[in-house]
């Protein structure tokens, strides 16, 4: 497996059009992708760039989702909820966190934000959640 770069950080926010406001406004960075939804994760998304890396701003789009699961027990605050690393192959990273006997949080690769296929490695494996993302607009 190769890991590239950290590809985003995921950061959940209760109020999506709030928390952009802070990065337009007072920091200044224009966000020029459209907000996405991503139904079977229960969230909406907006990438704000900041340099080679990303931070994806996630608004739950329902009480019982994983994004309001994570602002619940964090007071409603605002909070690094994952970090994104880019790979090359979604498979073979997968394959190879199996082999090495990592637990997974998804055992076979999922649609996510931003054009993305991705898997999530269990928290107990790292004591954070990670997410392994491979663009699918990026060329091998």
């Amino acid at each position: 497996m190769k890991i590239n770069r950290v590809d985003h950080i995921g950061i959940a926010v209760p109020n999506l059009q709030e928390a952009k406001k802070f990065y337009e406004e007072v920091l200044g960075i224009k966000i020029t992708k459209e907000d996405e939804v991503i139904e079977d994760q229960k969230v909406k998304v907006s990438f704000v760039p900041c340099g080679e890396v990303e931070l994806e701003l996630l608004e739950s789009t329902t009480e019982d989702g994983p994004i309001a699961k994570y602002l619940a027990k964090n007071g409603g605050r605002s909070g690094i909820q994952h970090v994104a690393l880019n790979v090359d192959n979604i498979e073979e990273a997968i394959a190879e966190m199996k082999e090495k006997g990592v637990r997974m949080i998804d055992e076979q690769p999922r649609y996510g934000a931003g054009n993305s296929s991705i898997a999530f490695v269990h928290p107990k494996a790292s004591g954070i959640l990670v997410e392994l993302a491979q663009r699918l607009d990026e060329t091998k």
